[in-house]
């Protein structure tokens, strides 16, 4: 047979579409051509194959081999190429008898001795192909990634191995879920917060409906210290939100039980000076950045102002749509980043006066106009966090209320959102917000008064709702003017931030 056809795949963001790897052996002189738009990584492929076929034992053609990739229009990148091109040459050579490729994908970087190299990103090829209803070829390294999916995926770490199962000598080891092995993490814990009652209570708040938060207030009162202790309160992961993370990390090349848990929420914490492209991603080959991979976790902003507005902005679109969309001249790229954001900040950049008027202070003024109102719009709550009485630091014994207390409430809480409409509170859209929380006649005229009041837009008036519908999730009850009124009061900083930002 001098025409073979083999599967693999390549890696589009957290997409895996399909590349069919033709192989034609024909009459003239020895070469070795790779087409169907490959980068440079791809087009050395040929010199690895090789080496690894011939130091495997089997011979390499001496006629002329072209080797297609389609679609030819799809860029191909990396060395995960490799293995499936090995096949289709010594299938394409008649190396490999009958044996019924078609029901393969094969994934690999090939070493010159034959042996196979873990890739990133493998995991969204390892889903893809359990839907195409193949069995995956992958290398040994990258096996406790396919475990996460249920699919027939076996791992190899030579060539050898690979073409013995494909012969039907032996048979590859099975990827299975024992080989995961979680490492627990301790986190931080809410009993070592001393006083700061209303900014304990909206860190449950956040936690139980996935909103976004503020924490305002002069240096040293708490504020970083309390939003670390967040990620210890949020409730579990479902098993899709596991894997949707798992494809982000590694499709960003973190390894699994090293750079990142299983099931666990990440917590990403970039420092101030980080540029619009690591927030959200970029490249010549677009990579995730940091938003994305705080996807289903906590995207924490410590020192808002001092992050440059431009880098700011560019936050809109995920806070709102919950993806991060790159375009560049070689194609598009779409990234899952439905994080949730903290943020903390001073009011001023100068020493805390602690005058009533702090907030409305020039200085004050002029380090809050750092940020724009439409992104603080897209921020549920605004919480102060004033300096503590000396007297409680000093004299305070009585722990607070411990994280494992406060997660079993936000774990209830959730139970019930995703009963009633499969998610956060955070994530419903207008109409779904205003079917479920129908507010009564008294209720929306006391809601129209406080819009007014306020001067609050419709997005801030449905975060508010949201809010209110997650108090009233805490307390297993439906919405009341109670609801209500505590959530405008986490809002209470609107009218000093948008005369800041206004001004």
């Amino acid at each position: 047979m001098s025409l073979a056809t083999i599967y693999g795949r390549a890696r589009v963001g957290v997409a895996s579409p399909l590349v069919t790897v033709e192989t034609h052996i024909s009459n003239g002189l020895p070469s070795l051509n790779i087409v169907g738009l490959p980068e440079a990584a791809v087009r050395e492929a040929k010199d690895r194959v090789r080496s690894a076929i011939i130091n495997s034992q089997f011979e390499f053609p001496t006629r002329r081999v072209t080797i297609n990739l389609a679609p030819a229009d799809l860029p191909k990148e990396g060395g995960r190429y490799d293995l499936a091109i090995a096949i289709s040459v010594l299938a394409a050579s008649g190396q490999l008898g009958d044996a019924n490729l078609r029901a393969f994908e094969f994934i690999g970087e090939l070493a010159l001795s034959g042996e196979i190299r873990g890739v990133p990103g493998l995991l969204p090829s390892a889903i893809a192909c359990h839907k195409a209803g193949r069995q995956l070829v992958l290398p040994a390294e990258n096996q406790q990634e396919a475990a996460l999916v249920e699919g027939d995926s076996v791992y190899a770490t030579q060539l050898t191995e690979v073409t013995a199962h494909l012969l039907k000598l032996s048979t590859l080891p099975d990827c299975v879920k024992e080989v995961m092995q979680k490492t627990a993490i301790e986190h931080k814990d809410m009993k070592d917060v001393k006083g700061q009652y209303q900014a304990r209570r909206a860190l449950e708040v956040a936690a139980a409906g996935g909103h976004n938060l503020l924490f305002i207030g002069p240096p040293g009162t708490g504020k970083t210290m309390l939003a670390s202790r967040l990620p210890g309160i949020m409730p579990s992961m479902t098993e899709e939100e596991s894997l949707s993370v798992a494809a982000v990390q590694s499709v960003a090349g973190r390894k699994m039980g090293m750079d990142w848990q299983w099931s666990e929420r990440p917590f990403r914490s970039p420092h101030h000076s980080s540029s619009a492209a690591a927030l959200v991603g970029g490249g010549s080959i677009p990579k995730p950045g940091e938003a994305s991979l705080a996807h289903c976790g906590v995207l924490f902003l410590d020192e808002l102002p001092e992050f440059d507005r431009k880098v700011l902005e560019v936050l809109r679109e995920p806070l709102e749509n919950g993806e991060v969309h790159i375009s560049r001249a070689r194609g598009q790229v779409t990234y899952p980043a439905r994080f949730q954001l903290v943020a903390a900040m001073n009011a001023s950049n100068e020493a805390y006066s602690g005058e009533k008027n702090y907030y409305q202070s020039s200085a004050s003024q002029k380090y809050l106009k750092k940020l724009s109102a439409p992104f603080l719009d897209r921020i549920d709550l605004h919480v102060e966090v004033p300096p503590l009485p000396s007297s409680v630091l000093v004299n305070a014994q009585e722990e607070g209320e411990d994280s494992a207390s406060i997660r079993r409430r936000v774990e209830c809480a959730v139970a019930r959102q995703r009963q009633r409409q499969g998610m956060q509170n955070a994530q419903l859209s207008g109409r779904q917000l205003e079917a479920i929380c129908a507010l009564n006649e008294e209720d929306k005229v006391f809601m129209q008064q406080a819009l007014e009041a306020l001067k609050l837009s419709a997005r801030a008036y449905h975060r508010v709702l949201k809010v209110a519908l997650t108090l009233a999730d805490l307390s297993d009850s439906d919405v009341t003017r109670a609801h209500l009124m505590e959530s405008l009061s986490y809002r209470k900083m609107e009218k000093t931030l948008a005369m800041a930002v206004s001004s």
